[in-house]
């Protein structure tokens, strides 16, 4: 009966111990990803930050890949402001193109 106690007790400090793992990363991310926005948002127009809040409600995870890709161009020097159309050329150009398929009947 210790045995199995000791066993248990072992598992859950464990448990606990990755469950405080995964929040402290989650949390770490979480900074990470408000800096990036931070540095961005300071470099879009009214209009693109709009988009921005649209497609972050909508698709969370191509938000953060837009975002990580303007705070880039502007560390690189490539940017300096983002408009609203500078931004939907950026969210075209991270869409891969549909492949359209023509049906023809005889």
């Amino acid at each position: 009966m210790e045995l199995e106690e000791i066993k248990k007790q072992r598992m859950q400090e464990l448990q606990n111990l990755e469950n405080q793992q995964r929040m402290q990363e989650q949390q770490n991310l979480q900074k990470q990803i408000e800096q990036l926005e931070l540095i961005a948002k300071q470099r879009m127009t009214p209009e693109a930050l709009s988009r921005y809040g649209n497609l972050k409600a909508a698709h969370p995870e191509k938000a953060i890949q837009s975002i990580v890709i303007i705070v880039e161009m502007v560390q690189q020097g490539k940017l300096s402001v983002v408009t609203d159309e500078e931004y939907k050329k950026l969210l075209q150009y991270m869409t891969p193109e549909k492949k359209e398929f023509k049906i023809t009947r005889k």
